[in-house]
């Protein structure tokens, strides 16, 4: 029988280790340690355990600007980038018709959306007594009138590791927003999934410390496990200091190679968990060179110029 002791004269005695006391096992991420096992196993996907930061693809942009710069064919250019991330952040639309479900990576699923970039004075031209008139779009919504665009169930079906969720924080529908975060982190926390609120900056919200303070605390009090938000010049260390979960950076609009280096090492040094990258990889000269170089300094300790001159090897190599 499965419990009868069949201990004998010619087997070592059991050792029980009764002079050891059972060790607690401590959790590497910030903010994460009492967490239940799924969750924090789903978190060592995104997150490198060993260097307890992170490489995020991101390339989600579509959901709102259709097929931007670079992601016009998914397949031909984020597809080479993929070995290179921890984690891919996307759409449930591009999971499904390019990434193979065989990949790896952990999956950050945009879960929110319902709107354009289409500027509502851009549809409609007319005239009235000899005057030229802009007419916004009939029924057009700010960017900021999202919704949530993905349930719970679909996020289970497509294993997602963390759902993100646009936050507009200062703006018209600021209370929308936070609804979609916190009805997300409620479904998510039934299943352990992890919820990554991501700081949305428009025409009338200042990109400066003060603001992402507020917004990625606001967010960590509301139950996010993740905050994304940009990169600041200065005092950004206050910024990661005030939030008491992981903070990445998100890359912004296209800038030369090095000044993106730059933007990732010192987000690093200043507390950041990682970045979640996407134009400045895959707008770049050489996008698999640059997801080397944005490696390097998030993962492997190199400084800017070093991870700038990888990039420049690799792409004369190519």
């Amino acid at each position: 029988m499965a419990d009868l002791d069949t201990s004998t004269a010619d087997k070592q005695d059991k050792e029980y280790f009764t002079d050891t006391p059972q060790k607690v096992p401590d959790f590497f991420l910030k903010g994460s340690h009492q967490y239940d096992w799924g969750l924090k196993n789903r978190l060592s996907k995104v997150f490198n355990p060993k260097t307890g930061r992170t490489i995020m693809l991101a390339f989600d942009h579509g959901y709102f600007m259709g097929p931007t710069t670079g992601l016009e064919r998914v397949d031909q250019t984020i597809l080479p980038l993929e070995p290179h991330c921890d984690c891919l952040m996307l759409t449930r639309g591009i999971q499904r018709s390019i990434i193979p479900a065989s990949t790896q990576k952990a999956i950050a699923l945009r879960s929110s959306g319902g709107t354009s970039m289409i500027s509502p004075m851009d549809e409609w031209e007319g005239e009235l007594d000899g005057k030229a008139l802009k007419l916004g779009r009939p029924g057009y919504e700010p960017l900021s009138y999202e919704d949530t665009a993905v349930d719970i169930e679909e996020a289970i079906r497509l294993n997602a590791s963390v759902l993100a969720v646009q936050v507009f924080i200062g703006s018209q529908h600021e209370r929308r927003s936070l609804q979609n975060l916190t009805k997300t982190i409620d479904a998510a926390a039934r299943y352990g999934i992890a919820v990554m609120g991501v700081t949305a900056v428009g025409r009338a919200m200042a990109r400066t410390p003060k603001y992402f303070r507020m917004a990625t605390r606001i967010m960590a009090e509301l139950g996010c496990h993740i905050v994304k938000c940009y990169h600041t010049d200065e005092e950004f260390e206050t910024v990661t200091s005030c939030c008491p979960v992981p903070i990445v950076i998100a890359g912004g609009k296209k800038r030369p190679e090095l000044d993106a280096l730059q933007m990732a090492y010192d987000a690093c040094e200043q507390g950041a968990s990682g970045v979640d990258m996407g134009r400045n990889i895959f707008q770049a000269d050489a996008p698999v060179p640059m997801m080397k170089a944005v490696r390097g300094v998030v993962h492997e300790g190199m400084k800017p110029a070093e991870a700038f001159q990888l990039y420049n090897d690799l792409k004369n190599e190519a």
